[in-house]
């Protein structure tokens, strides 16, 4: 499975919104800047997050983003899907009906399940279970056991004008 880079940058800026003040609200470009990212690419993740509540905008001179639900509430499973889209990795174009393969017989042929469709599926449904699994508030508190000083590190830096 392979998800775009603004998905890493939705989970980051998630996660470092979590430390700040719910009733605050961050510009995209102090966002960006934190990470050192395209301002204009970041916005569109955000706005994309808006889109679905994982983050609340407020516009002008005090305007930015905050976290739209509590960072429990919030899964990667949620980002993912906010950012790349929920359709699945592999779809099966049934080429076992194809060619010389099509012409394979049995009981069965025509109305079993396709294995490789089938693994695929198994495969992916573990995978978004397991980004459901997970949510931003169990990220950051992983992130802030590692680094104890991370989250009063972010708020300084978001607070310096």
């Amino acid at each position: 499975m392979k998800l775009r880079e603004g998905v890493e940058w939705a989970v980051h800026c998630c996660i470092n919104l979590s430390w700040i003040s719910p009733d605050r609200a961050v510009p995209a470009a102090r966002l960006a800047a934190f990470h050192d990212l395209p301002t204009a690419y970041l916005n569109k993740q955000m706005n994309a997050l808006g889109r679905v509540g994982i983050v609340a905008s407020r516009s002008g001179p005090r305007g930015g983003f905050r976290l739209g639900r509590e960072p429990e509430r919030i899964t990667l499973m949620d980002v993912a899907t906010a950012i790349d889209g929920s359709a699945q990795a592999f779809l099966c174009t049934g080429i076992r009906h194809h060619g010389p393969a099509g012409t394979i017989t049995g009981p069965a042929a025509d109305r079993t399940t396709c294995t490789v469709a089938q693994a695929f599926s198994t495969a992916e449904l573990a995978w978004r279970r397991q980004l459901a699994d997970r949510s931003i508030a169990e990220l950051a508190d992983t992130v802030r056991r590692a680094n104890p000083a991370a989250p009063d590190q972010v708020r300084r830096w978001f607070d310096r004008p």
